[in-house]
């Protein structure tokens, strides 16, 4: 069932009428976060270990532009801001989980360089990115391989947690941190002209 907006603004009247503005709102708000009731991919969230590594073999730097692609709560834009100064942006269906990552963001104090919004990795323009992290399942991967081949620059780097793109594209590199797989690839001009014939 989904709320009345006209519902919803008469009862933020009415709190703010009667003193009562900060609870009532932040209530509202919470209730307004409701996990979507089908999502394709299930939140597990990645160990502070493998979000160091798949950073590193990432190279991200400074100049470096993050897209992580069904963030959850932020935790890799988060540190890659925070630690080696990016900027980034998350993106995941989850309303929830992205407000989680802008408490996170908040908390980390990067909100200046992070971006969290909720939106399908399907329908993002992630063409200014310099890395892109996943973690995501393999047909996912598979499923997105074309999109990240099209709208990615050359020599913008693709890092995923446990997952490969499948034999179509090999990873550059493959990295191992507590039994979990990392794998690494660069957008060449090859994928460039895959994606086109």
């Amino acid at each position: 069932m989904q709320a009345d907006p006209r519902r919803r603004t008469l009862l933020l009247s009415a709190a703010a009428t009667a003193g009562l503005s900060v609870l009532p709102v932040r209530l509202l708000q919470a209730q307004e976060l409701v996990e979507p009731s089908r999502l394709d991919v299930p939140y597990v969230p990645t160990p502070q270990e493998v979000v160091d590594r798949m950073l590193a073999m990432g190279k991200v730097g400074k100049n470096d532009v993050i897209y992580d692609l069904g963030c959850g709560d932020g935790r890799i834009v988060v540190t890659a801001a925070k630690v080696h100064g990016a900027r980034g942006t998350g993106i995941d269906l989850n309303p929830v989980r992205i407000a989680e990552a802008k408490e996170n963001a908040k908390k980390a104090g990067v909100t200046d360089r992070t971006t969290f919004k909720v939106g399908d990795l399907f329908e993002a323009d992630i063409s200014q990115a310099t890395v892109v992290t996943l973690y995501l399942l393999p047909t996912i991967n598979v499923k997105l391989r074309p999109r990240l081949w099209q709208q990615l620059k050359v020599g913008t780097r693709v890092v995923s947690h446990a997952f490969d793109m499948g034999p179509e594209w090999p990873p550059e590199k493959k990295d191992e941190v507590e039994g979990r797989t990392i794998y690494q690839w660069t957008i060449t001009q090859a994928n460039k002209r895959a994606v086109k014939a």
